[in-house]
């Protein structure tokens, strides 16, 4: 297993589609073990092009981002987390099938306002995320106040945030924070997408842990809060 990550480690550092933070106290990107300066630079210095930009926070293995990324090719799509040992498949994938509109930053995700620009994003996905079960890491859920208003930072007006997620503590925690932030409004919630009559395809997107999920007959949850103009 060890061995296996080492290998993994290695393939990260020479993918062009790959980003690393090694030091939370230092906060740079590597790429190809150079140090690289993308913020508010993402479209003209990597993408090459002035489509949308979209992130999908705690990715994991990438699936949501490769998903999201083969259903559009008209925005950009960048999946972040701080496991390199995650990403790999993810940025491997890309890399095989030549997706330029696909890249991967390894970081954590206190640290975007470092890596992105004020109002450099169109759309922010958060994808099963850890739901800090516990009252007291509240602020550690990604939908807490800690992290919207890093992520009001960052989004373009009438952005958007996605929220997907099998668990009911965090769909009702964040239907409540969402719905009292004054920086926007849920413009869509359910309690189980699976029973919708429609399914936009950008739900339809079936990861490996969802895939559990669902299999344990939870139901999928979905918010979508999209900021003010």
């Amino acid at each position: 297993m060890a061995k296996n990550k080492l290998k993994k480690f290695a393939d990260l550092s020479t993918l062009k589609n790959v980003f690393q933070n090694f030091d939370y106290l230092k906060p740079e990107l590597v790429q190809t073990e150079q140090v690289v300066d993308l913020k508010g630079k993402w479209l003209k210095s990597h993408f090459k092009n002035n489509k949308p930009l979209v992130i999908e926070l705690a990715c994991g293995r990438g699936e949501y981002t490769i998903g999201l990324a083969e259903q559009d090719n008209t925005k950009n799509y960048i999946g972040i987390d701080i496991k390199g040992a995650r990403i790999w498949q993810g940025a491997t994938i890309a890399d095989q099938r030549n997706y330029d509109h696909v890249a991967f930053v390894r970081t954590r995700i206190e640290l975007l306002s470092h890596f992105f620009d004020e109002k450099e994003l169109d759309e922010i996905w958060i994808t099963f995320p850890d739901p800090f079960l516990k009252d007291r890491r509240a602020n550690k859920r990604l939908t807490s106040p800690v992290f919207l208003n890093i992520y009001k930072q960052l989004l373009k007006p009438n952005g958007v945030i996605h929220l997907k997620t099998d668990n009911p503590k965090l769909y009702h925690y964040s239907l409540h924070t969402l719905s009292e932030d004054t920086g926007g409004r849920i413009t869509f919630h359910h309690n189980n997408i699976y029973s919708m009559d429609y399914i936009p395809k950008s739900l339809e997107i079936n990861t490996y842990y969802e895939q559990m999920h669902l299999n344990d007959n939870c139901s999928i949850k979905y918010i979508q809060y999209q900021l003010n103009g």
